[in-house]
């Protein structure tokens, strides 16, 4: 295990599944840029996201690994520029609780002008990979994906107290 400095915190937006803040039902996954080059998404839980009682439902789980290693792209383009997905993968080791914080680390992998593949894992605490996922993108800007209004879906960076200026992984 190892500290690892948080270098930037990325964008919420108002109702995305896996990022938006008023979203009542998703995630409100914070996304930390890390020095090590990784991504990091931290999300606790609710009740109404268990598959089995007291288990993450395992197509949050791709959900949240698909979201975080297509948000790696933001890294080094331009937050303008997302991750659409052309193919996804998973393989699912141990059940991920829904009584504790979650941790996802995503890192890509391969890049060219107009893809990119990426690789992520959700880990327990202790570092233990719970599940792991590849996949790969089309690097596309957002105003080619949705009419998408910055202002409308508060697509911003929210500094929250408890975020974090470093990490151990």
């Amino acid at each position: 295990m190892k500290e690892i400095q948080v270098t930037a915190k990325q964008h919420n937006s108002k109702m995305c599944f896996a990022c938006g803040l008023a979203n009542r039902f998703g995630l409100k996954s914070r996304f930390y840029e890390l020095e090590s080059g990784e991504l990091l998404a931290m999300f606790n839980p609710a009740e109404e996201h268990q598959g089995y009682p007291g288990r993450l439902h395992g197509g949050l789980a791709a959900t949240i690994l698909d979201e975080t290693i297509g948000r790696s792209i933001m890294m080094t383009n331009s937050d303008s520029i997302w991750g659409v997905t052309i193919d996804f993968s998973m393989r699912l080791r141990k059940p991920v609780p829904l009584d504790k914080e979650i941790r996802v680390l995503a890192q890509i992998t391969h890049e060219d002008k107009r893809f990119f593949n990426g690789k992520g894992a959700i880990l327990l605490p202790g570092g233990v990979v719970a599940v792991e996922a590849e996949g790969r993108y089309l690097k596309m800007d957002i105003n080619k994906i949705a009419d998408f209004d910055v202002e409308e879906q508060q697509w911003q960076v929210v500094h929250l107290p408890d975020d974090p200026t470093s990490v151990v992984l």
